[in-house]
């Protein structure tokens, strides 16, 4: 971000108004202001499924003159080529403290920014600091984070009772959110998926066995009855997708 130049020459305004614009080079300094720290959605992923999500990122600048104002912007994509963008709703400032943390909130909205699912995976921050001394520094890359499409789980076991030593079918699908249709859409196949037991009484779950997803998202597999509790499916998720845990489904074995 170019602002020595534009910082050393003109008002706070400009200075501003030059640190919001992305430019194809590096990070610039000016001054003793500085970024130390940005944390995005409490350093968790970002899920996103077919609603608005709400953003909270948090940046903390020093100076010893005080910040005039901090703003960042989320984008995927190389800082030079970003093919999304999602500015925050308000910059923060100004402030006569020496060192501010400023929490921004940014609003993605499925089918405009992120438009479809290729805009899954990682994003970036860029974060600009702008001193009441129109000092300033300009971050292209403050932070990276995963933005992961919203995953829906579920799960039917029958039948429902079952006679001891007897053959339980455990059935269930797996979905993500799809972005540009704003609904829920299967799974790719092949995704796997773990089957888990809790019996009662007990307060952990077990792993029974790992089953692959089909065609339209769905597993299915066949367990032995022995005892009432509680099965559920378990999918941990990818660099594009959410984890997800489906409901309990209480079996009764008599």
């Amino acid at each position: 971000m170019r602002i020595s130049s534009v910082v050393a020459a003109a008002s706070g305004v400009l200075a501003l108004s030059a640190l919001a614009v992305p430019a194809a080079h590096a990070d610039e300094r000016f001054g003793d202001t500085d970024i130390t720290s940005v944390v995005v959605n409490d350093g968790r992923p970002v899920v996103v499924g077919t609603t608005e999500r709400v953003v909270t990122v948090e940046v903390t600048a020093t100076d010893p003159a005080g910040l005039q104002q901090i703003d960042a912007t989320l984008y995927h994509g190389s800082y030079a080529d970003q093919d999304a963008t999602v500015p925050s709703s308000a910059a923060c400032g100004p402030t006569t403290d020496t060192t501010t943390t400023c929490t921004l909130t940014f609003t993605l909205k499925p089918g405009i920014a992120p438009a479809d699912d290729s805009l899954a995976g990682t994003w970036s921050l860029s974060a600009y600091a702008i001193s009441l001394d129109n000092d300033g520094v300009g971050l292209d890359n403050a932070a990276t984070f995963p933005v992961q499409r919203d995953t829906q789980v579920t799960v039917d076991a029958t039948p429902e009772p079952v006679k001891r030593g007897k053959t339980l079918t455990v059935k269930g699908g797996v979905q993500h959110a799809d972005w540009a249709t704003g609904a829920y859409t299967a799974a790719e196949a092949g995704r796997p998926v773990q089957l888990q037991f809790r019996a009662e009484g007990c307060h952990d779950y077990t792993t029974v066995k790992t089953v692959r997803t089909t065609a339209n998202g769905t597993v299915s597999t066949t367990v032995g009855a022995s005892s009432d509790g509680s099965y559920r499916w378990v999918y941990a998720g990818t660099a594009d997708t959410a984890a997800a845990v489906s409901a309990a489904d209480f079996v009764d074995v008599r």
